[in-house]
């Protein structure tokens, strides 16, 4: 967890800009854009909102550019005067992406929501930052295509991109990484780029399009993205599958990927998470964990896929199915799934919440899980867990009252006993969140000396000024 104390506040202050530089920064944006630059108190701090136990620490100033070259116009100027900029899509992210720890220019990218180019023979897409993932697929649904990437949050695809984002899909599609063809950048300097061209592979020269890719805004902003698309499936099922146990329904999910069945989404829930969704969704779904999924392909295909898992659900002690047959039912189903944020307040009205992931190779999954339930139980903590399981990565909302020093000290205990845990089978602090500021400390445990120091040259060789984001992904005092 982030601590927010008297001594760090004293270090931001000191890297804050001067006073006068930030003063004719703001002046001339507010004369340069008029009503589309915002010092408004309420503006500013829900350009800062994190969704999480992070302090809010808003800009100084938000800006709603609609084209590339204004993006670049307000960079240039930031630039001019060593001004921080941070980029900001929706607000979705989860790990402090978006606030602004030396104060700033917040370059809303809200306004910049065009579809620019759709190129359905060739499977890909052009869009602006600003689209989210739902507009864009309505926007292709007559072409008989969509972008399968799903975070569940209707997040930017600019954010998507920056944030290197997942979510239910990732086991049949990949992640941002995997879908991401090029990008147009605003460098720290304000110029634009290409990072590739729309080729769906090449070998010439460094792959920049998969360095930005979850550069979290700390190397340029992102103005325009070329995504992979994918056919919209001929057939679909997806249903609901319960077992005896968390380690059942791991073990069900681990068979079920090492067999090769071509399962589209496969989203395991925690008999908490899944009262959690009956009282908020009203589900009506037994208590017990569950695994949700859904498989895609020709109708004999998929009716081959649903027999195959069957039989590893029924080994391992799994079932019976509660198919969702029709789109309306299945839309009900994934919408509960994405909902799983705002349902586990019911299991403790008042609370506040701190959504964190991490993921393991797949072959310890059941190990971590069942681990960290036994910690969540010893520690008298509520905490329904949720995951992306077939990728190895799970989630976890954790509901405290930040009134209480006592709890709040087992909280901070035990989220970093599950960053440990996942680290020590191999893993990572963060599988599609991110690190922000909220997992920064933990990047020099995950990576080596040697790899910590390439990443910080990077970040000095492209932005020397240090004005992209500062303070996230690589942590404050290295």
């Amino acid at each position: 967890m982030l601590i927010h104390d008297d001594a760090r506040a004293a270090a931001l202050q000191a890297r804050r800009p001067p006073a006068a530089a930030l003063e004719t920064v703001l002046g001339a944006l507010a004369e340069r854009f008029g009503d589309r630059f915002s010092r408004n108190r309420s503006v500013l701090d829900q350009h800062g909102h994190t969704r999480t136990q992070i302090r809010l620490e808003a800009p100084d100033g938000v800006v709603f550019p609609r084209t590339t070259a204004e993006v670049a116009e307000v960079v240039t100027l930031c630039a001019r005067h060593r001004v921080p900029v941070i980029p900001y899509g929706t607000g979705t992210s989860l790990e402090g992406h978006v606030n602004a720890p030396f104060g700033g220019i917040s370059i809303d990218t809200s306004g910049m929501n065009r579809v620019l180019a759709v190129h359905a023979e060739d499977l890909d897409c052009v869009v602006e930052p600003g689209v989210t993932r739902k507009a864009l697929n309505l926007h292709l649904r007559d072409h008989g295509l969509f972008f399968p990437i799903d975070p569940g949050a209707d997040a930017s695809l600019g954010g998507m991109a920056a944030t290197r984002a997942s979510g239910t899909s990732a086991v049949r599609y990949g992640t941002m990484k995997d879908n991401v063809l090029a990008l147009e950048i605003v460098t720290p300097q304000g110029d634009v780029m290409q990072t590739a061209r729309r080729a769906k592979k090449s070998s010439a020269g460094y792959d920049l399009t998969r360095l930005m890719v979850g550069s979290e805004g700390t190397l340029g902003v992102i103005t325009g993205i070329t995504l992979k698309l994918s056919g919209i499936p001929e057939a679909t099922a997806a249903g609901v599958c319960p077992f005896p146990s968390v380690k059942a329904a791991c073990d069900a999910t681990i068979l079920t990927v090492q067999s090769g069945i071509p399962v589209a989404r496969i989203e395991l829930l925690d008999a908490l998470q899944v009262r959690a969704c009956n009282l908020y969704s009203k589900l009506g779904l037994p208590e017990t964990p569950m695994l949700f999924v859904e498989f895609t392909g020709t109708p004999a295909g998929v009716a081959e896929q649903v027999e195959s898992f069957g039989a590893i659900a029924e080994e391992l002690g799994g079932g019976p199915f509660d198919w969702a047959t029709r789109p309306e039912d299945r839309s009900r189903l994934w919408q509960a799934r994405h909902d799983v944020y705002w349902a586990s307040f019911t299991l403790r009205p008042g609370a506040k919440i701190i959504s964190t992931d991490l993921c393991v190779p797949i072959s310890r999954l059941a190990d971590c899980v069942s681990a960290t339930q036994a910690d969540i139980a010893a520690t008298g903590l509520v905490a329904p867990i949720v995951g992306h399981v077939g990728d190895g990565n799970f989630h976890l909302g954790l509901l405290f009252d930040d009134a209480d020093a006592d709890e709040m000290a087992r909280v901070d205990a035990f989220l970093d006993r599950l960053v440990r845990r996942a680290l020590a089978m191999e893993g990572t602090c963060t599988g599609e969140h991110g690190v922000g500021q909220g997992k920064a400390g933990y990047l020099a445990e995950e990576h080596p000396p040697a790899a910590l120091a390439m990443m910080r040259a990077v970040k000095a060789a492209i932005d020397p000024l240090d004005i992209m984001n500062p303070g996230k992904i690589l942590p404050l005092d290295g």
